[in-house]
């Protein structure tokens, strides 16, 4: 049991990329972290991570130990797992991974009632806008949208099942620039611009009585989405320009008239988001719960 929790120890240090934040995952100190990999290390006879004072990686060595204890590890979890279905419910460790989108949009509505009805379970969540392996990186299931589905996954709707693109700017641009009518007229406007990590510039899309349009348009003020997301929106209610994001997310600067609707005729809709995870005989008590009460908030 020792070797299996040095054994843990160390893909949760490679996995978070340091000793501090494996602690912070783990519930543990960074100095415990530590001793776990050292001792795994001289158990082996070789390095198993690169450190510096900035990072944490893997070695040649560790990161083929890591190709061969994540699935392991996995089916150990899954193993232990199988004794919640003699408790009255069900408890443990959920962990998560999402776009920040569904963070602020889909999960506030359903995670405190799921965690109110379930309190033995730990939900985790993880909002970031790099696709992950969920399996690989050791989260139980993600969110993705229909496009970014991986083939071999179980999908489940979760939360909106339509979506709309919004753009938006504030009174005083408007007053300032005047109202574009078409999509077109975008480029002839300051438009706050964002891009998803190391992508291109995330092009407008638009349709209308079967009419599509992608527009690229132009601005002096690029953000890349997700801890970025919050600095444009408020950018646009200061009259930097105009700005193109989720509806839901801008539903509330709307009621308050921070923002006013541009183009409304124009907004593109799409399929909303789905909770996936690996297709697999045996769910972990968590995962399996927090699905069934997905699946009970669908219409």
């Amino acid at each position: 049991m020792d070797e299996l929790a040095d054994l843990t120890a160390f893909l949760t240090v490679a996995r978070e990329g340091g000793f501090r934040s494996a602690a912070r995952a783990a519930g543990t100190s960074a100095s415990r972290m530590g001793d776990a990999v050292r001792r795994l290390e001289a158990r082996l006879g070789v390095r198993l991570l690169h450190r510096t004072t900035r990072s944490v990686t893997p070695t040649d060595a560790g990161a083929r130990l890591l190709e061969r204890i994540a699935p392991a590890l996995g089916e150990v979890r899954a193993a232990l797992d199988v004794v919640n279905d003699f408790r009255d419910r069900p408890a443990g460790r959920l962990r998560l991974n999402v776009p920040t989108v569904a963070a602020r949009l889909v999960l506030p509505r359903i995670v405190p009632p799921f965690l109110a009805k379930y309190p033995d379970i730990c939900l985790e969540v993880s909002a970031e806008e790099r696709l992950v392996d969920v399996v690989a990186e050791g989260f139980d299931a993600g969110i993705r949208y229909e496009d970014w589905l991986e083939k071999d996954m179980v999908a489940v709707p979760i939360g909106p099942r339509v979506q709309r693109y919004a753009a938006a700017a504030s009174p005083a641009y408007l007053s300032r620039r005047g109202t574009p009518t078409h999509p077109r007229e975008l480029l002839e406007h300051d438009c706050v611009r964002w891009r998803f990590t190391n992508g291109p510039l995330h092009p407008w899309e638009f349709e209308r009585d079967g009419e599509t349009l992608k527009v690229d348009p132009k601005g002096t003020l690029v953000v890349l989405f997700g801890g970025g997301t919050e600095f444009a929106v408020e950018a646009a209610v200061a009259g930097s320009g105009i700005l193109y994001l989720f509806e839901d997310w801008l539903r509330p600067f709307f009621e308050r008239g921070e923002l006013l609707p541009v183009l409304e005729p124009w907004w593109l809709s799409f399929p909303g988001p789905f909770l996936y995870y690996p297709g697999r005989r045996h769910l972990p008590a968590p995962l399996r719960a927090f699905v069934d009460f997905v699946k009970s908030k669908q219409p």
